[in-house]
């Protein structure tokens, strides 16, 4: 009955702490001196997505606790949750950093037939997974590690929020993912060119894409042929929308 009441006012305290209204948070995103442009952050818990400016600055609303997610191609991912600091003023000022890449400057020998599975280390059917997925799995899996018992932590992450926070944090990984691969295999002009979207809208046009079920199936088989084609009609979709809106 205690573990119960005590259970019952933490569910409440984190239902009236989610009540919270939001705060305009104000930031500016930097690397190496240089302020970033066109950085993608991402509030974790609502899943609202801003871009910061030229000068690098972004505005994003949110509440204390909240994560946000700073997400650029060719830099590292960070993250930072926000404090009473934050909402009460103080700018949130972030650096990233670029990933690096010596393959120019050293010679690596690669052996594809020695890994993990040829070692005996795993299986060759185990599933691999991502940073996200592994958090998630560890998580909520109320089964302990193989299964031996149920455990109280799952149960905890489940009425807090938590499972729910890492859930959406590997939708935003995959979100990540699917960015990084259009930006990789589609240059600027592509979209600018042949698709004729305005330069601005660029990075707008790429998270509206990666927002669509139907198209990231598409992007999951890699198929350029069909990515073209269904990228192409999101793009008419998304020029109507941006009509109307700057109408």
């Amino acid at each position: 009955m205690k573990l119960f009441c005590c259970l019952f006012l933490f569910v409440c305290s984190i239902a009236i702490a989610q009540q919270s209204p939001k705060i305009q948070v104000n930031g500016r995103v930097s690397s190496t001196m240089v302020n970033l442009e066109g950085v993608y952050v991402i509030n974790l818990k609502t899943e609202q997505m801003v871009q910061t400016d030229k000068s690098g600055d972004f505005v994003i609303p949110a509440v204390k606790g909240d994560t946000l997610v700073f997400s650029m191609f060719q830099y590292t991912r960070v993250k930072v949750v926000l404090t009473d600091e934050n909402l009460a003023g103080q700018k949130v000022i972030v650096t990233m950093l670029p990933v690096m890449n010596y393959l120019d400057e050293v010679v690596i020998k690669t052996y594809s037939h020695v890994n993990a599975v040829s070692l005996g280390i795993i299986s060759s059917s185990q599933r691999s997974y991502s940073p996200a997925e592994r958090k998630l799995k560890a998580a909520s899996d109320f089964g302990g590690s193989g299964g031996a018992s149920v455990g109280l932590d799952p149960l905890l992450n489940l009425i807090s929020g938590r499972t729910a926070m890492l859930k959406k944090e590997l939708e935003v990984e995959k979100k990540e993912k699917f960015i990084r691969q259009l930006e990789y295999m589609f240059e600027q002009a592509h979209f600018v060119g042949k698709l004729k979207i305005p330069l601005l809208y660029v990075k707008g046009f790429i998270y509206y894409a990666v927002e669509n079920p139907k198209f990231t199936k598409v992007l999951e088989t890699k198929n350029k042929v069909s990515i073209e084609f269904l990228l192409a009609q999101l793009a008419e979709m998304y020029k109507e929308s941006i009509a109307v809106q700057t109408k």
